[in-house]
């Protein structure tokens, strides 16, 4: 099969690697669409590397169909549409998926579109919904209101009921982000969040980490939860502990990737909540993927170039060659 590379120089290439073989418990998927995600990126640079035993090949979340099943699998049936998380693998024409990480397309989806949401999804539900527990009347603040994960975070907040502000970089991605329901845009080139919203959030959902950690406590209501999943802005930081204790306030460090498959706070539990409790809201329209551009698999590079870009907002999906269209 056909998959990207990276080589020593970090750059991306197209090249034959051999195709992948189901593991008792996997599925082969031909892939019809890969999201690209930021943590693609840091993998690309060595400061993200894919768990033990799981493929260099960059990607996390696809859509397919399936190809082939492994050993002791019962469920799916060669050729069943679906859209899955996964470790590593996706960008590529097969990549194997444990049947725990794989989901529905839901109804009134394109196979490709269904690509850009079983990454963002998990992260969003498992963290602002399953780990800080947002409910309707509250308010949650997203950093980076116009990415992958920005984007969906908003729809998710604004289906259960909740009041959502965002950081965003620009005034086009700001209008974007009121499009999708945001009740409140701050431009972090021109305001401070903190001063904006101080003791007002109930939940922050953090992509970085350093740079934001104070002011993110300064926001915080009383009982507020911050839920941090990125290190954009550094890797260390301080930390008013008497302004942390004193709002009875809550840091949360969380990811996806390195989670166990099964078990309590595995991967297949989130899986299974957002099939049981997002994908309906998806079916009903109230949540919906944000796609920027969908591009073939060769012109990863170009892609990743573009989802690093300060006018990217939402996903970009890449397509393996014959496997779909693009536009």
């Amino acid at each position: 099969m056909q998959a990207i590379v990276v080589d020593d120089d970090k750059n991306l290439s197209l090249e034959d690697v051999p195709t992948p073989t189901p593991a008792p418990g996997e599925v082969l998927v031909r892939i019809a669409a890969a999201g690209i995600n930021r943590a693609d990126l840091m993998q690309r640079q060595g400061l993200y590397p894919p768990p033990p035993g799981i493929t260099d090949v960059m990607g996390m979340e696809v859509s397919g169909t399936v190809a082939a099943l492994g050993p002791d699998v019962d469920g799916p049936a060669v050729g069943d549409p679906l859209c899955a998380l996964i470790a590593g693998g996706g960008y590529a024409q097969y990549a194997v998926v444990p049947l725990a990480q794989v989901l529905p397309v839901p109804a009134g989806l394109s196979l490709v579109d269904a690509a850009a949401l079983p990454e963002v999804a998990s992260t969003v539900w498992s963290t602002i919904v399953m780990d800080a527990g947002l409910s309707a009347g509250e308010t949650l603040l997203v950093h980076g209101g116009g990415s992958g994960i920005g984007t969906h975070a908003i729809q998710v907040a604004k289906a259960l009921g909740a009041r959502v502000a965002v950081t965003v970089g620009s005034v086009e991605k700001g209008e974007r982000c009121r499009d999708l329901g945001a009740d409140i845009v701050i431009n972090y080139r021109e305001q401070d969040f903190a001063a904006e919203l101080a003791g007002q959030i109930d939940v922050i959902l953090d992509i970085m980490g350093d740079s934001y950690l104070s002011r993110n406590v300064d926001a915080l209501a009383v009982g507020g939860r911050l839920v941090t999943i990125g290190m954009q802005g550094g890797f260390t930081g301080e930390v008013n502990v008497a302004s942390l204790i004193g709002k009875r306030a809550r840091i949360i460090g969380l990811n996806v990737r390195n989670r166990p498959l099964t078990g309590p706070g595995s991967k297949a539990e989130i899986v299974s909540a957002v099939a049981a409790d997002e994908w309906p809201l998806v079916e009903r329209g109230l949540i919906r993927p944000i796609i920027s551009a969908t591009l073939p698999l060769a012109d990863a590079e170009h892609g990743q170039a573009m989802l690093d870009s300060p006018d990217s907002v939402g996903k970009v999906l890449l397509v393996p060659p014959g496997t779909g269209s693009t536009g």
